[in-house]
């Protein structure tokens, strides 16, 4: 390819755009079906058909992202499946606002006409995120992009379900679910969000029967389910309450009798030690009801308002019926006392309304047998959980795992394939709709009106999108898939499930690794959300500061088991080391002109030790890279290469080649261009997968042939035994410890970069005196040296500023280089700055009050901060010593 020119200042938009149409229209994101090389698959876990892109799905996809182009360019077959799910509460939400914007309601519509509306809103505005995704550089499979509802799914969705229920892991049972009042429909424990709220227990009297003036005392934070009492409990120990066991009890304003059991379940040390057991509206009472055989009392209709069991309370609002019985407790001295008490309250995902615990007739999945499989598969390493932390986590819910309340009350989703007769009361279940009752024949059947929980049809993901139940060449091809990038707080209701439906389906794991990120916190650390006004949009992030930028940096942070804390300076940072990038590029392309890598044959070069140390050092990064990248350690692949390129080969290389490039004969500059060419090519492929647009702009615009006509596809670079050069590279070490060591003396006078100065170096060895006076130009050039004496036993100046360097004595003679007065005045004044900040803060450290009461991460960094004005003072008194001995 002919040699291009690269635009002064990057400009990531244009070329971001141009390049993702490029790689999207020449397919290089298609993965073959059938292929020699070995393969790697990625289900990209589906975002909400309903979303936009926000910050947890711009790191998942950038770590995905990673780890596909990575394995492209080392020579797989990539399968990255894209797709949205359906979201069955989210988006029948979004439909139902449109409409009541209208003055419409889904059931004036009617069931089918509101799925016709639903289905035109995706057509029209659903899956946004795909191209939001785009924009971040998702490297996706798009021509295999799948939805939770398309056809082949929603087929896989009706196979599983029918198998189940013929096994007999399918039934249906009237438990206690999660219910959404305002929704009207069950919701899965993941669907419901708890905030720590302050609220109230109230301690209320419940008068033994027969024995007047007596009274047992419970304690509840939710008097209003007091009408559904059928019981009251004591733990079978406790020595207070023997006698009352097999005994009743009135249930106050309802004058119900009730009995007093004796239960495991009661703490002795909560409250008084008895408790009110409500069967129909907590799941522990609703397990102490199935053991003791109690009634079960629904007190709630499905708008949480008090039903005909409440007696005189029906038609109140639940929490309206909370303030009265309340009052009503205490008009006939039946409240002994209200304590503060605070408490985790659940609320709906979607409308945020208080859930209720509530007995409903649903259908289940029976997970005992299912999740023995998935356990083991973890424990036996079949998959693999990164970081390990997390295995435990997943081995305690699968150990305690309760069955899936599967069924759903609305009515966009895979709708449940069973069918009741009404003529004899059989329910059918069938893969095709049918037409008659299996057991009678009568024709007077209808279909269960609920739809399944979107998190079964996400359950199959791994196998549904790859044509499952069909036997496809994706399937044998790409599955069971390399890894699974996901996170933490969905590791058991997305990833147990699919592990436990791979395994029961497939007869193998559905992943061989599962990678858990963290979250993306704020740079206090605080969880983004609109309501504290600390969200930052990734789209808006792009656009200011590059795609490229913003990816380093989401990779950079991302260590594991530690949240990330993000603020936009860290992504500016980033965006400088692209722009570094950009120029030194530029710098190369300058350099680089009219110049052919291909007619340069490298066994008649002849290296400097400049060119040996990068080269060596290359290796030594590409290696920590991979190593990196095959242990997820994202953060530790993002070090690695940004030390390489802007401390090694920008700050250093670059700097230590120009001499050759403008001074150095042809035999010189020939082995310099060709060394710069081969560095900066390498380590465009090295940093592809992190920042993939600025590394395809400049890689085009190289020159020499290329064996691909995109980065993308081009091999990964590992590290090359021809250029261990070690030695080489050591030689080099010396004589950059030796340029440091005369700017660390610059630097601590504060010499003005500009001004010349002199050195002497006093050599330890033979070795390092012929190996400095070969590398003079080097240390003259990069440390600003006119005058540089180098020899074995000089003399030292006494006015010199000294460092050393292995063997060798660096000392900069300082008398006519510094105003020492002037100095001197500078220093004092920059210390005595500091021992005002140190007072201040070691007194605010050494303050009770401060260090209880803040929060830790701002006490962190006021130690941070004390530990850094200590350190630099310290190096400032060192500075007045050496000036002082100049007087």
């Amino acid at each position: 390819m002919a040699d291009k020119e690269l635009a002064k200042v990057y400009e990531p938009q244009a070329v971001e755009e141009k390049w993702y149409r490029t790689w999207e229209r020449e397919g290089y994101f298609r993965a073959e079906a059938v292929s020699d090389k070995p393969s790697y698959s990625i289900v990209i876990p589906p975002p909400n058909v309903t979303g936009a892109l926000h910050m947890g799905h711009a790191l998942n996809n950038t770590l995905q992202d990673v780890l596909c182009r990575w394995k492209r360019m080392s020579g797989h077959n990539v399968l990255w499946m894209p797709g949205t799910d359906h979201a069955g509460i989210a988006t029948q939400n979004v439909v139902e606002r449109q409409l009541a914007a209208e003055g419409k309601s889904r059931h004036e519509l009617g069931r089918d006409a509101f799925i016709e509306r639903v289905w035109k809103w995706k057509a029209e505005s659903g899956g946004q995120i795909i191209g939001q995704l785009k924009r971040l550089g998702a490297s996706c499979d798009w021509e295999r992009e799948r939805f939770t509802m398309d056809e082949g799914l929603s087929r896989a969705v009706r196979e599983v379900f029918v198998r189940l229920y013929e096994e007999g892991l399918i039934y249906r049972d009237n438990r206690l679910i999660n219910w959404c009042p305002r929704c009207h429909t069950a919701l899965s424990d993941i669907e419901v969000e708890h905030e720590e709220k302050a609220g109230n227990l109230w301690h209320l009297r419940y008068p033994v029967a027969d024995e007047p003036g007596r009274f047992v005392v419970v304690a509840t934070t939710r008097p209003e389910t007091m009408l559904g009492d059928t019981a009251v409990a004591v733990h079978p120990e406790d020595e207070r309450y023997a006698g009352l066991v097999g005994k009743t009890v009135i249930l106050p304003l309802l004058n119900r009798q009730i009995p007093v059991v004796a239960d495991d379940y009661v703490d002795r040390e909560f409250g008084t030690g008895v408790v009110k057991i409500t069967p129909a509206h907590d799941f522990n009472d609703f397990e102490v009801g199935r053991r003791h055989n109690l009634d079960v009392i629904n007190v709630f209709d499905e708008s949480g308002v008090i039903n005909a069991a409440g007696h005189q309370y029906e038609g109140m609002d639940r929490f309206a019926a909370r303030k009265k019985i309340v009052e009503d407790l205490e008009a006939q001295g039946l409240l002994e006392k209200i304590d503060d008490h605070a408490l985790a309250v659940g609320g709906c995902y979607r409308c945020k309304t208080v859930v209720e615990p509530y007995l409903s007739l649903q259908w289940y999945v029976k997970v005992g047998p299912l999740a023995e499989e998935a356990l083991a598969a973890v424990k036996d390493g079949r998959t693999r959980i990164v970081p390990q932390q997390w295995e435990n986590t997943y081995y305690d819910w699968m150990e305690n795992i309760r069955d899936w309340c599967i069924s759903r009350q609305i009515w966009w989703g895979h709708r449940i394939p069973a069918w009741y007769c009404d003529h004899c009361g059989e329910t059918t279940v069938a893969k095709v709709d049918p037409t008659k009752c299996s057991k009678c024949g009568s024709d007077e059947i209808r279909q269960e009106t609920d739809v399944l929980d979107t998190w079964f049809s996400s359950a199959l993901w791994p196998f549904s999108t790859l044509g499952w139940p069909d036997q496809t060449s994706e399937l044998k091809t790409f599955y069971p898939t390399s890894c699974l990038v996901t996170g933490f707080d969905i590791l058991f209701f997305w990833v147990a499930r699919m592990m436990m439906m791979g395994l029961h389906f497939m007869g193998e794991v559905p992943f061989r690794d599962v990678y858990i990120h963290a979250l993306v916190r704020d740079a206090q650390g605080q969880k983004m959300s609109k309501s504290k006004g600390n969200v930052i949009d990734p789209l808006v992030v792009i656009d200011q500061y590059g795609t490229d930028a913003f990816r380093f940096t989401l990779a950079a942070f991302a260590a594991q088991g530690r949240d990330i804390k993000l603020a936009e300076e860290r992504i500016a940072g980033y965006r400088n080391f692209a722009n570094k990038i950009w120029n030194a590029s530029r710098f190369a392309l300058m350099n680089l002109e009219g110049f052919d890598p291909d007619a340069v044959d490298p066994a008649g070069l002849e290296f400097s030790n400049a060119d040996r140390w990068i080269l060596y050092r290359f290796n030594a990064a590409a290696a920590d890279v991979q190593e990196a990248l095959e242990a997820y350690r994202y953060n530790d692949a993002a070090t690695a290469l940004y030390r390489f390129t802007w401390s090694e080969f920008c700050d250093w290389y670059i700097e230590l080649v120009k001499d050759d490039l403008y001074r150095g004969d042809e035999t010189r500059q020939r082995t310099a261009r060709y060394v710069l060419w081969l560095v900066l090519e390498h380590l465009l492929r090295l940093l592809h997968p992190f920042m993939p647009f600025i590394t395809e702009e400049i890689w085009q615009a190289l020159p020499g042939r290329r064996p691909t006509a995109t980065i993308m596809t081009a091999s990964w670079p590992t590290p090359d035994p021809a250029w261990d050069f070690a030695a080489g590279a050591a030689e080099m070490e010396l004589v950059m410890e030796v340029i440091r060591g005369i700017r660390n003396i610059r630097g601590e006078m504060d010499v003005a970069p500009s001004r010349e100065i002199a050195a002497i170096l006093n050599c330890g060895s033979e070795a390092s005196l012929d190996l400095l006076k070969k590398n003079e130009v080097y240390i003259m050039s990069l440390a600003r040296v006119s005058d540089l004496a180098i020899g074995t036993g000089l003399e030292r100046p006494a006015d010199a500023a000294i460092s050393v360097a292995g063997d060798v004595e660096v000392a900069v003679p300082l008398r006519g280089l510094v105003d020492v007065e002037e100095e001197e005045k500078r220093l004092l004044k920059e210390i005595g700055k500091l021992d005002k900040d140190i007072e201040f803060l070691a007194k605010k450290l050494a303050n009770p009050s401060f260090v209880e009461r803040a929060p830790a991460d701002v006490v962190a960094k006021e130690r941070e901060k004390l530990t850094e004005f200590s350190q630099k003072k310290e190096v400032l008194l060192a500075s007045l010593d050496k000036i002082r001995n100049l007087k």
